[in-house]
């Protein structure tokens, strides 16, 4: 493959990449994409532009798209019988399209455009002479377009201009550059399942409609659970949407699984119930408390040290002061990779109070749990085959396409009985095959997306170590970050030491504030400098990195490295952009 630096990306870097509306660089990009990736770049080539080369100009008669359908053939037939030959989409609906009679021909003339659209987009994402974001403020969009919903259709052309307006505002969340949330990147395999997904249009209730997705997300639960460490892969799980869902299936399990009456009788019939989570843990565990009736609180927030991990002993503690009031603890959170710091809660330590005090131990691992399959950094998770459930996001360290998020439970049966509700119109009891693999009684939803799919192929094209290579140079790359910044002018460490995960939180501190006594008014000052900073990268375009304040620590900036695309030059491209942007303030 064409490294970053050769040939191939020097071209790109110096013309951009194959823009459709501009057929002046199309030639010379196929040329070049042929000459480095061989087959590779001609059938990209001839998706892109039906022979690998958009007409040099037009008489301005018509689009040159609807001039291509009509001159480039690849039948021999006459009269042509191409899909896309004589379609025009400026002349046609919606409901010429399958099942319309005779829709055949431009359905498949459409969602080739609608390739065209997203296979320009994929390139386009990765190329770094391209910006991450073309960003507006939300009235310039509304007055720039029409977003409007109306009684009458648009025809087909303006729909693939709404695809293609839609995709030029969007964020490229797959760009090398794009460090802002913990979710990045963009990974072919994740993409052609998603895709597939989308096909097949099932819902994920019972094996008789999604039977190979049933049986698929069975399969990788179970391996998951394995990695995990509980015995042979044994327990029970659900594909949800989101950590937080996740998160909180977890309570609602718990909260069963102490007082089973509360499914039918309610909170009412019930003692006050106490959770504790850390207090650099995710807001998720204040929302679920609040969905199910505990009220947010009864969620005690536990101390953390400088590094942002709980601290066992105010656990303890704050579970000892609750009993004394009456109250009954029912579910200890603890986080493995919290979302700003990054930090392992020491899970051995929490384990043992847990099954001291006969609690529920639940495991926020939803940033932290890709770590699992890194024999390097795997330590970090030590005592999580301890938890009764865990929270595990293949979205974010894995790559995986949004959504996948897993919630892992220890005791097998248990989600079924907590949420199931009998509903005999889906779950007949005298259907011809094994019921248990009717999944849909134990979820609270009804329609349940699938989301498995795009995670068992990518692990079936990478295997575990693929995955495990991926997460170790993310972290490598953060590593990278810290050495360079720790001592650089201009830069503080939020704490000290190596970061526990991808997460390097710093002040940026421009000259004018480098002189400065360290007191309120500096302190005033320093905060402002990192939402002006992103503002800045957000009208420039180039990247893209997160920043927030926590407890008493003014705004910082939160760099977290999720994207296996990005590269050591991203990363010194990122410290020489904050310093271009911040050094005037």
């Amino acid at each position: 493959m064409a490294s970053p630096g050769s040939g191939f990306w020097s071209f790109v870097s110096e013309n951009g990449s194959a823009d459709p509306e501009n057929p002046g660089t199309a030639r010379a990009w196929c040329q070049v994409a042929q000459k480095f990736t061989g087959g590779i770049g001609n059938k990209l080539c001839a998706l892109l532009y039906r022979d690998a080369e958009k007409p040099a100009e037009s008489d301005g008669s018509e689009p040159w798209r609807v001039a291509a359908r009509k001159a480039v053939c690849a039948c021999e037939q006459k009269p042509c019988s191409c899909p896309n030959a004589d379609v025009d989409f400026a002349l046609l609906h919606a409901t010429d399209l399958l099942p319309a009679c005779e829709g055949e021909r431009p359905t498949l003339a459409f969602l080739q455009d609608v390739m065209d659209i997203l296979l320009q987009y994929v390139v386009k994402s990765f190329d770094r002479s391209t910006k991450v974001i073309d960003f507006h403020y939300p009235n310039e969009l509304l007055q720039e377009y029409n977003w409007e919903l109306a009684d009458q259709p648009q025809n087909l052309e303006e729909i693939l201009m709404n695809c293609r307006t839609t995709l030029k505002y969007a964020i490229k969340t797959g760009h090398p550059r794009y460090f802002n949330q913990l979710s990045t990147g963009l990974d072919m395999v994740g993409l052609a399942a998603d895709w597939l997904t989308s096909t097949a249009n099932t819902n994920m209730f019972t094996y008789e409609i999604a039977p190979v997705f049933v049986l698929l997300e069975y399969v990788t639960l179970k391996k998951m659970r394995e990695i995990i460490g509980w015995p042979g892969g044994s327990g029970d799980g659900i594909f949800s949407p989101g950590g937080a869902i996740s998160n909180m299936y977890a309570m609602l399990i718990a909260r069963f699984k102490t007082f089973p009456e509360v499914k039918e009788k309610g909170m009412a019939a019930i003692p006050r119930l106490i959770a504790f989570t850390s207090e650099h843990s995710h807001f998720s565990l204040k929302k679920g408390a609040a969905a199910l009736g505990i009220g947010t609180d009864s969620v005690i927030l536990i101390k953390c040290d400088e590094r942002g991990k709980m601290i066992p002993s105010d656990l303890e503690r704050r579970i000892l002061e609750a009993k004394q009031n009456g109250f009954v603890p029912f579910l200890v959170s603890a986080t493995a990779g919290t979302t700003v710091y990054g930090a392992f809660d020491p899970l051995l330590a929490i384990a043992d109070i847990c099954k001291k005090y006969k609690i529920w131990m639940h495991v926020d691992a939803a940033w932290g749990g890709g770590l699992l399959v890194s024999q390097k950094h795997k330590w970090k998770l030590s005592g999580v085959e301890r938890a009764n459930s865990v929270t595990w996001n293949p979205h974010k360290m894995m790559g995986v396409p949004l959504q996948c998020s897993a919630l892992l439970v220890r005791e097998e049966g248990l989600m079924q009985s907590c949420n199931q509700m009998h509903a005999s119109y889906l779950f007949q009891q005298d259907k011809h095959y094994d019921l248990s693999y009717d999944t849909g009684d134990k979820a609270l939803q009804c329609g349940r997306h699938v989301d498995v799919f795009k995670l068992w192929l990518m692990w079936r094209a990478k295997g575990t170590t693929g995955f495990e290579a991926q997460i170790d140079k993310c972290l490598e790359l953060a590593e990278y970050l810290y050495n360079i910044i720790k001592n650089r002018e201009g830069y503080e460490m939020v704490f000290d030491g190596k970061p526990q995960h991808t997460n390097v939180c710093f002040w940026y501190v421009p000259p004018s504030l480098r002189t400065l006594e360290d007191n309120e008014e500096r302190m005033s000052r320093l905060s402002k400098v990192a939402p002006v900073i992103k503002a800045r990268m957000m009208e420039y375009g180039a990247t893209m990195v997160s920043y927030q304040p926590l407890g008493d620590k003014v705004n910082f900036f939160r760099m977290v490295i999720s994207n296996p695309a990005a590269t050591h030059q991203d990363i010194d491209f990122l410290i020489e952009e904050i310093e271009r942007l911040g050094q005037d303030l």
